[in-house]
């Protein structure tokens, strides 16, 4: 690489700019404030409902589909790449062929079509001058990665987030795309330690942790204190969030007599059970269906609670405890993943143990019923440690020198 020019990194995802994946967004602009080429490349398109903030917007249109061709697109890289690279071309096939072979029913069918996005994804790269390949998450993206490196690609790195990496390591073929990567990133010490588990210990040195962090937007301006009885819940809505077993626990509260108002952001396949469990309970006017939302919606929503809760049984590290702490709201979460790195109970928020009602309810009561003071000092002291741990900007920047090293012809460490 010359010193005349700066390094240029590529950036995989599944889909992407997307609602839910902000913090790649955040992630990518620390990056090139580093000093750092990012060029964006995403398998499938993201349609306008996906891309909601005016920022997500101008990002689809930086981004490069690698789908957008269609089959045709496909195919004839494919062909081109078996014609011209004939043996790495049957080394990557070799290898989409055995991970296929751990990841089920179609699992073959599927990275076949990976390799045909590798050998399409390898074009590119070339043509822009890409000097190292860095994909979000262990799934395809990673799987993509490692298949164009073996097409002659560049070296290349992923992030892992959980839990799907860690709920079927075998399946995704992580320890083998772990072995062919330069370095890899998990977003908590507890990811890092299932990476451990799946990577052999000669190579340990090359597993990172790099958090997800939260931009000024969250880190200046902070608001007064949320409403008396409001909490909001931001997330998917989908089983491994939690927010059936906060809709029981709501209809418990409601009994007992509890004022309260919970506003539950996000959309996803368990909506239409949650609406038919919320008529059944009453709850009409106590637990509300809001949607998604853009960034400044989702800031005004965490504002104007008192806590945020999300009850999940299965995570990585969500980004919205990071900015309902920055904003000084705590936390009521779940004792999963990497959450208790950041979630302290008794001084920044309150843990229960994942799927138990009765905790769940508890823990809501004496939120609802703590006093301003110490709601005061709880938020400011998860505000203290988002911006010991997870500023956006000092996390990008640490990524920014791994990229650097690994571009540089040495391994991290």
């Amino acid at each position: 690489m010359s010193d005349a020019r700066r390094l240029r990194v590529g950036y995989l995802v599944n889909r992407y700019p997307a609602i839910s994946h902000t913090f790649i967004r955040r992630e990518i602009a620390g990056v090139e404030r580093s000093g750092i080429d990012v060029r964006r490349y995403s398998v499938r398109r993201t349609e306008d409902a996906g891309a909601i903030d005016q920022a997500d917007r101008a990002e689809r249109d930086r981004t490069t589909v690698l789908l957008a061709g269609g089959i045709p697109a496909l195919l004839g890289s494919l062909l081109g790449a078996a014609l011209g690279r004939p043996l790495r071309f049957l080394k990557a096939l070799l290898a989409a062929w055995a991970m296929g072979g751990r990841a089920g029913r179609w699992g073959r069918l599927r990275h076949v079509a990976y390799l045909a996005e590798a050998c399409l994804l390898r074009r590119l790269l070339a043509r822009e001058s890409v000097e190292h390949l860095h994909a979000h998450f262990g799934t395809n993206p990673a799987a993509v990665a490692l298949l164009c490196r073996l097409l002659g690609g560049p070296p290349y790195s992923f992030t892992v987030h959980g839990p799907e990496e860690f709920d079927r390591p075998d399946a995704l073929s992580l320890r083998e795309k772990i072995r062919g990567a330069d370095f890899v990133v998990a977003i908590s010490s507890y990811g890092r330690s299932q990476l451990m588990r799946w990577t052999d210990a000669a190579a340990w040195s090359k597993l990172h942790v790099v958090r997800c962090g939260v931009d000024s937007g969250f880190l200046e301006d902070v608001p007064a204190s949320g409403e008396d009885g409001t909490l909001v819940c931001v997330g998917r809505l989908c089983e491994d969030k939690g927010q059936l077993l906060l809709v029981e626990a709501a209809g418990r509260l409601l009994r007992d007599g509890v004022r309260f108002e919970i506003s539950l952001v996000g959309d996803g396949g368990i909506r239409g059970r949650m609406e038919a469990r919320i008529r059944e309970l009453g709850l009409e006017k106590h637990v509300l269906l809001k949607g998604w939302m853009d960034g400044a919606g989702v800031r005004k929503e965490i504002s104007r609670s008192r806590a945020l809760v999300l009850p999940s049984f299965a995570e990585g590290l969500p980004v919205v405890l990071m900015e309902a702490l920055a904003l000084r709201r705590p936390v009521l979460s779940t004792y999963v993943a990497g959450i208790p790195e950041l979630v302290r109970p008794g001084q920044n928020g309150w843990l229960v143990p994942p799927g138990s009602l009765d905790d769940l309810v508890g823990a809501l009561r004496e939120v609802l019923a703590a006093s301003r003071e110490r709601m005061e000092a709880f938020g400011q002291a998860g505000r203290a440690a988002v911006l010991e741990r997870h500023d956006a900007a000092r996390e990008a920047g640490r990524l920014g020198d791994l990229f650097r090293t690994a571009a540089a012809g040495s391994r991290p460490r």
